[in-house]
C-alpha cells in the first residue's frame, strides 16, 4: 500500500503543549477508527510551524478525507516513491 508524507502548516506547532498534542492525536485516531484499517498513521514530526505526518493509505483521497474529517490542514500530500538511508550507499 502507498505511503504518504503530509505537510500541515500549523503556526507555532512547536509550542504546542503535551496535552494539546495528545488531544490532536486522539482526534486523529478517532477519525482513523471511523475510516477503517486501510488508513494508518505511522508517525509525525513537529517543527516550529509545521507538522509532517507519515501515513499508509490506499490513495491520496483517503488521506484528504482524514484531514477533512479531523479538521486538520493538509497543505501538501506527497506519495513516497522510495526510501533511502545511510545503508543505501553500501
Amino acid at each position: 500500500m502507498p505511503k504518504y508524507v503530509i505537510e500541515r502548516e500549523i503556526p507555532a506547532a512547536g509550542d504546542l503543549t503535551t496535552a494539546e498534542l495528545q488531544a490532536i492525536s486522539q482526534k486523529s485516531c478517532g477519525v482513523l477508527n471511523q475510516l477503517g484499517p486501510q488508513v494508518q498513521w505511522l508517525q509525525s514530526y513537529v517543527t516550529d510551524n509545521k507538522i509532517y505526518c507519515v501515513y499508509i493509505a490506499p490513495d491520496e483521497a483517503s488521506v484528504r478525507q482524514h484531514a477533512e474529517m479531523g479538521g486538520f490542514p493538509a497543505n501538501s500530500i506527497a506519495e513516497v516513491k522510495n526510501i533511502i538511508d545511510p545503508t543505501s550507499a553500501e
